[in-house]
């Protein structure tokens, strides 16, 4: 599934201004899954859970979804580097989405269904923050399916 015409200039609508910032663009450095950036992965990530909003008709709040999507993984570090001897709770898959929930908040100030999404993208893996509302969902669903496909396909 692409985006038409009119629903990509919507999408570039709402990620131009992030997409320019330059800690946003720290993301390209640092390696998601096989050989996609982190940006690329977030990139990925917001178009897809954009798509089945549109594909659905869920009628999540545009903005809301694409931003938290955008900044799911906007940890700022190479989780590839972490230490491997720690508590399994203290591993990235953990942690990360607290992290770049932090690091969204302080920088752009995102709202509470941002947050929402952002903290809630690993679930399952993170029983006790489970999603709420559709963005969220959206967002984890979305997450789900490219991380699958850039690990298994290598793109």
């Amino acid at each position: 599934m692409e985006l038409t015409e009119k629903q990509q200039k919507e999408f570039n609508d709402v990620v131009r201004e992030y997409l320019k910032h330059p800690d946003v663009q720290r993301m390209k450095g640092y390696c998601a899954h096989g050989k996609i950036s982190v940006l690329e992965h977030s990139i990925n990530v917001a178009k897809t859970a954009y798509l089945l909003d549109q594909r659905f008709h869920i009628g999540s709040d545009r903005k809301d979804l694409i931003v938290s999507a955008l900044l799911h993984d906007f940890y700022l570090y190479d989780w590839h580097d972490a230490r491997l001897n720690v508590n399994i709770f203290q591993m990235h898959g953990y942690t990360h989405p607290g992290k770049a929930c932090e690091n969204a908040m302080r920088i752009f100030g995102i709202n509470e269904v941002q947050q929402e999404a952002i903290r809630c993208h690993m679930w399952p893996l993170t029983l006790r923050s489970v999603p709420k509302h559709k963005e969220s969902v959206l967002v984890c669903i979305a997450d789900k399916i490219c991380a699958l496909k850039e690990t298994v396909f290598r793109w």
